[in-house]
């Protein structure tokens, strides 16, 4: 079957048996297009789905209560796709006959999680008001939802962002930084994106939640190298290589093991003592780190400090587009662009 077609009828299906009927609009051969990137602005969808905020918390509290994991995995997912051209929603497309999607890029492949949540979110928006909240949205929403959800910070999402026709794998690729780089690899893949160095400490600290794969952070077992065990805790490396003895490269460990359900500090006080457990995130305080290792200092030290940075840094973030311009669309299924 076409992969394009499976894609669209996974959604029709979805939308389907999703507490209403399929609505018309779904299916309209002339669904609405709105060219320009748009102007983000709070509560945009005041008027026309009042619902939206309510709709996705609800969705996002679901998932997350079944598996606290997910807060990470959606978190994750809004970081993965406005790195990539900006936040348009092109991580959440499959592959068709014309690209390749971001799902299959090196740093996403059997990494990213969350798709069916995003969809069933869509779906149920689509029958209470149908071709109006975009995908790029619910991804921003949804993030802030998740760091609520585990203890964190809550902040107000600007909304209009528009879904792009399109995703990039190479693009994905070259863009995003990889679990091994260190503080200068870390600090020019960020700019490259449009987000500062402040910023870059700040958006780290996002991994106080979630897991990683032993083959992710196998470089902390040696003795050279952006965070390697000469800038790590003995016994924590010793712990490490424990969990990851049994031969698997997808044995998975939290990120921040001290409090790994609750969005807080901790991974800055964990960095202190030497116990990040990605090579990229203990680089912050190798060699090489010099002014991030003070801000990495100022936050283990002030939890509110953190939050306070972390949502100004998020509605940054949230405001990145594709500098290409080419406008985009409120898609009526996240997986596939309208026809």
């Amino acid at each position: 079957m076409n992969t394009n077609l499976a894609s669209i009828l996974f959604c029709v299906t979805l939308i389907t048996t999703t507490a209403f009927a399929l609505t018309k609009e779904c299916l309209d051969p002339n669904p609405i297009f709105n060219s320009g990137s748009g102007s983000l602005q709070f509560n945009a969808y005041e008027t026309s789905c009042p619902l939206v905020e309510p709709i996705i918390f609800a969705g996002v509290e679901r998932a997350v209560a079944v598996e606290p994991r997910m807060a990470a995995s959606l978190l994750r997912l809004h970081f993965h796709d406005c790195f990539v051209n900006g936040c348009d929603a092109s991580i959440l497309l499959d592959n068709t006959a014309t690209f390749i999607g971001e799902k299959t890029a090196a740093p996403n492949l059997n990494s990213l999680r969350g798709f069916d949540v995003i969809d069933n979110i869509k779906a149920e928006l689509e029958t209470v008001c149908p071709g109006i909240v975009s995908c790029a949205d619910i991804l921003a929403i949804a993030a802030r939802d998740s760091v609520l959800l585990l203890g964190g910070p809550s902040w107000q999402v600007e909304m209009g962002r528009k879904d792009s026709f399109s995703a990039n794998k190479t693009e994905a690729e070259n863009t995003l930084p990889g679990p091994n780089s260190n503080v200068a690899t870390l600090t020019q893949k960020f700019q490259n994106a449009g987000i500062s160095k402040r910023d870059m400490v700040i958006l780290s600290g996002a991994h106080t939640i979630g897991k990683a794969r032993c083959a992710t952070f196998s470089s902390r077992f040696s003795f050279s190298g952006p965070g390697s065990s000469v800038l790590g805790d003995q016994e924590f490396i010793v712990s490490l290589q424990q969990l990851c003895s049994s031969g698997s490269n997808n044995t998975q460990v939290d990120l921040d093991v001290a409090t790994p359900s609750t969005f807080d500090n901790q991974y800055y006080v964990n960095l202190l003592s030497g116990d990040g457990l990605l090579p990229s995130d203990q680089a912050l305080l190798g060699p090489d780190a010099g002014v991030v290792e003070a801000l990495v200092g100022s936050y283990a030290a002030d939890v509110d400090a953190f939050f306070e940075d972390f949502k100004a840094a998020m509605v940054r973030m949230g405001r990145l587009v594709s500098p290409a311009g080419n406008g985009g669309e409120v898609r009526r299924c996240c997986r596939v662009v309208n026809s």
